[in-house]
């Protein structure tokens, strides 16, 4: 299988970036090509430019091999902290940019845009790895999970991937180093088990 990996983290030393390489190693394991991407390592530049909206514009090169890659996946793990109930800025416009008409959607003939579109996607499982500084009650309780609603069902949901898993750790500020050791030990397992080995 083909996996993409999409880490949204400034840091190449935080926790993010532990959980990318957990399930890039998991992948790796169990035999499956990996294309990961550190967006801020490789500069991404979220910025949607206004001719690149329409199905079929001419895109950066950049831009075109990301997104020929994420419509071949077989697979997608993204990883992300929870900001303000948001991905971060990077990741949104990486969604904007290459999350696209034509290569993850399509409105059927006699849709000018107005109606629910049709997945394009060939993935068929995505999982979304996110850390947070807040409680996962008070989370829920406060702001109803807003990080499951985008991934599931404006993002994924859409584009015709069903089978989407996400986990969310916290409180990673004041988690001790075991806690951290146990979820990058759950984080491999869960991989695992959505990316097994291939026969």
């Amino acid at each position: 299988m083909r996996v993409s990996v999409i880490l949204g983290h400034p840091e190449p030393g935080s926790f993010n970036f532990a959980i990318a390489e957990a399930a890039v190693e998991a992948l790796t394991q169990n035999g499956h090509g990996v294309s990961f991407h550190d967006l801020y390592a490789e500069r991404f530049d979220p910025i949607l430019p206004g001719p690149e909206i329409p199905k079929g514009a001419a895109l950066d090169p950049a831009i075109k091999s990301h997104c020929d890659e994420i419509a071949a996946a077989d697979g997608i793990v993204i990883v992300h902290p929870n900001w303000w109930g948001q991905p971060p800025a990077i990741l949104k416009g990486w969604v904007d940019r290459v999350i696209r008409p034509g290569v993850a959607y399509e409105f059927v003939e006699g849709d000018g845009g107005e109606g629910v579109p049709v997945g394009l996607l060939r993935a068929r499982c995505a999982l979304v790895f996110n850390t947070s500084n807040t409680p996962e009650e008070r989370e829920r309780e406060a702001f109803g999970d807003p990080l499951e609603t985008l991934w599931k069902r404006c993002i994924f949901g859409l584009c015709g991937v069903n089978d989407v898993r996400r986990r969310t750790f916290s409180v990673v500020v004041t988690s001790t180093p075991e806690e951290r050791r146990g979820w990058l030990a759950e984080v491999r397992e869960t991989v695992g088990a959505r990316f097994p080995a291939e026969s």
